[in-house]
This record gives C-alpha cells, sequence and structure tokens, in this order.
C-alpha cells in the first residue's frame, strides 16, 4: 500500500522540478553579497615581464659611435592594484535590494515548485483511487452479468428461455469485461504517471487508498483573503514591481559623479645595456582618484528615466491583473468545489437506489417476470450512479486540492 502521505515524502525527496528549483534558490541565497552589488573594493594582482634582443648602433654629441650587437633587455614589474569605487550616485544600495528581491523571488518560486508538485501527486493519487473505485464497480458488473449468464443457461436447459437470451448474457459478460480491462490499461497507466512524479522505477507496483476524503469546510472568503498574502503569483508580482521600482533607481544613479580610488604597490627591475641608465630598480606605493560625471548622453538618461517609470506602471498593471486572475480561478474552482459536493450527496442517494433496484430486478429475472433487456438496463443504471458519484468525489478533491494550492495551505502530513 502507498499511503498518500508517502508518496508526498518521496517525491519532496525525489522530485528533480524541486531539485531543480533548490538549486537555483541556493544561487541566488548566495548572491546577495555586498561585493556582487559593487560596495567592497577589488584587489588584483600583477606582473609584467618583457625581454628583447637587440643590436643597437650610437651616434654620440662627440662624433664616437658605439655599436651594440646582441643586448639583451628586459623589464619585470609586480604588485598589488586596488580600485574602490566608493560613490556611483547609490547605485550599490540599489543593486544590493535587487539582489535581496531577486532572492526573496526565487524563495516564492520553489515554494511554488513545491506546491505545483504535491498538488500533482495528490491528484494523480486519487485519480487512481478514483479508477480503482470503478475498477471495484466493473469487478461487480461482471458477477452481475456472470449470474445473469447463469440463470439463462438455467432457464434454457428447462426449455424456459430461448437460446437467444443465453448468447445475450454472454454478450453482456464479454462487453462487461472488456470495459474491465479497458479501464485496467488506464489504472496501470496512471501508476506510470505517478511512479514518473515520485522518479522511481516506472514499473514499480503499489495499491492505493480506497475512498476519497473531501473537505466540507472551505469558505470562499477566507480563501480569497489567504490568496492575497499566500499566492506565489500574488507574491511574484508584487516583487517584481519593487524590482521595477529598484531598476528606477539605478538609472537615476547615472546622475550623479562616479568616484574611485585606486592604489597599489610595485617592484620594478628594468635593464638595458643601450641606455643611459643599463639597470634600474624601483619600488613603492601608487595612489589617486578619478571622478566623473554624465553631462550629456544625447538625451538617453532621460528617455531611461521615462522607460522606467513606463516599467512600474506596466509592473503595477500586472500585479493588478494577476490578483484578477487568481480571485477569478478560485471563484470558478470553488463553483466547481460545491457543485461537487452537491452532487456527491445526490450521487450516494442515486447508488442506493440503482443498488436496490438491481437486486430486486435480478430477483425477477430469476423467476421469469422481467426480460434480459430489462436487467441489462438496471445493471446500466447502478454502474452509472457508481461513476457519477466517484466522479463527483474527484470533481470536489481535485477543486479542494488546487484551491488550498493557490492558497499555500496544502497539508503535506
Amino acid at each position: 500500500l502507498l499511503t498518500l502521505k508517502d508518496a508526498i515524502e518521496i517525491a519532496l525527496k525525489n522530485n528533480y522540478h524541486i531539485q531543480i528549483a533548490k538549486n537555483n534558490t541556493a544561487i541566488a541565497q548566495n548572491n546577495v553579497t555586498p561585493g556582487n552589488a559593487g560596495m567592497l573594493p577589488s584587489v588584483q594582482g600583477n606582473l609584467t615581464l618583457n625581454k628583447s634582443i637587440q643590436n643597437t648602433k650610437q651616434t654620440l654629441s662627440n662624433g664616437t659611435i658605439n655599436n651594440i650587437n646582441g643586448a639583451h633587455n628586459s623589464s619585470f614589474n609586480y604588485g598589488p592594484n586596488l580600485n574602490w569605487t566608493i560613490f556611483n550616485g547609490f547605485a550599490m544600495f540599489a543593486n544590493y535590494d535587487q539582489l535581496k528581491q531577486l532572492n526573496q523571488l526565487s524563495s516564492i518560486q520553489l515554494r511554488d515548485t513545491i506546491l505545483v508538485t504535491v498538488a500533482d501527486v495528490m491528484a494523480t493519487y486519487y485519480n487512481l483511487v478514483n479508477q480503482n473505485q470503478e475498477l471495484k464497480a466493473l469487478k461487480g458488473a461482471i458477477e452481475i452479468s456472470r449470474t445473469q449468464l447463469r440463470y439463462a443457461n438455467d432457464k434454457f436447459n428447462v426449455g424456459s428461455a430461448s437460446r437467444l437470451d443465453v448468447l445475450n448474457a454472454q454478450v453482456n459478460l464479454n462487453t462487461d469485461t472488456a470495459n474491465y480491462l479497458s479501464q485496467l490499461q488506464q489504472f496501470r497507466a496512471s501508476k506510470v504517471q505517478l511512479n514518473q512524479i515520485l522518479v522511481r522505477d516506472l514499473r514499480t507496483d503499489f495499491s492505493v487508498a480506497d475512498t476519497i476524503q473531501v473537505d466540507e469546510k472551505l469558505i470562499l472568503g477566507d480563501i480569497l483573503g489567504k490568496a492575497q498574502n499566500e499566492n506565489p503569483a500574488i507574491l511574484s508580482a508584487e516583487i517584481n514591481k519593487r524590482l521595477s521600482e529598484i531598476n528606477l533607481k539605478q538609472v537615476k544613479a547615472t546622475r550623479y559623479p562616479l568616484v574611485a580610488v585606486n592604489s597599489g604597490y610595485s617592484v620594478g627591475d628594468s635593464r638595458n645595456p643601450a641606455g643611459f641608465a643599463r639597470i634600474q630598480n624601483s619600488n613603492g606605493f601608487t595612489y589617486g582618484l578619478t571622478a566623473s560625471i554624465n553631462i550629456f548622453n544625447g538625451f538617453n538618461q532621460n528617455r531611461n528615466e521615462r522607460n522606467a517609470k513606463i516599467g512600474i506602471e506596466n509592473a503595477a498593471i500586472s500585479y493588478k491583473q494577476t490578483q484578477l486572475n487568481v480571485e477569478a480561478q478560485i471563484n470558478n474552482l470553488y463553483i466547481s468545489y460545491l457543485s461537487g459536493l452537491d452532487l456527491i450527496k445526490l450521487g450516494a442517494s442515486n447508488v442506493t437506489i440503482a443498488k436496490k433496484n438491481l437486486d430486486i430486478s435480478l430477483d425477477k429475472y430469476k423467476l421469469g417476470n422481467i426480460t434480459p433487456l430489462e436487467i441489462r438496463e438496471a445493471q446500466r443504471n447502478y454502474l452509472d450512479a457508481e461513476s457519477k458519484f466517484f466522479a463527483a468525489q474527484y470533481q470536489s478533491k481535485i477543486a479542494e486540492i488546487t484551491l488550498k494550492q493557490i492558497t499555500n495551505s496544502i497539508d503535506m502530513q
């Protein structure tokens, strides 16, 4: 027996989508550092070595000519250098806020991936429960058809029924058996689908629970209220709105001066046999400051700021659209949920009535008071009542699962 709790635990551990989402969240979390935002200096170690072999002819002021052949020239410099942007119009602080918002967005996407996966597991699991109930009903239909065939044979043997009745009963039994085998094939395919979600051997066989329990206490107002604070799509749209506001700060930062300091320490060794100073050694500190400001860039600054403001407006519109879409989805699902609850009550009553009708019809058929067509109709009504009852349970359960997924309230236990 594979319980729903076990299936969820396996999926949370093995599912590839969840693993990828966790890794993406770890990357986003690692990116939230002052250095990645541009707040910290960068230090580099540099080493330069240049060599050459040259033939040199020198004519001095007194007319003396020197010929130097195969002179080995070399220069060697090394040392650390520091560069630090100490002011860039507060862009570094906006960058840091952006990284934190992206980290939150990644966490929400991870939670959404987990919710979607768990909801998928639950929907597939309850689909198997529903199909298993259908299989049991079809097995019952086969037994009824087999009983009908036995009655027809008994009547035929005593001369109270024709051969046609026996053949009709045999056709009914074959039809019910074919329906069962078709349903069994769908059931096995759904098992493969669940094994795929759980990321385990697709041929793993298992059984599932035999009942569907629907939570009948969901209230529309509570769901709508919770969705505003917990729905991943709404939360993501809200973060995207904040990211667009941060983008405007980053664009405006280019209006301010850019100030950076630099420093370093270098050690040098230069050898030039043909030079005035044949050997030169040096070492010491270097330091400086650079500043720049954007005075004019073809009006692109104003254009970029206008576009950033439009981006904020679009993000606000997208946020409202997401809220509306989620609210519409919730209302549609709640209608399906309530409709399913009503159909469950009606279906349970119909199943009871249809079962009584079928039992009475079997007794009458045994006594020869009704025709084979009438008992087949009673059997079909019973199967139809059971099928609709199971479908109503599944409909309400799927609506319940999706509503809880939207509001981040799925019970994973």
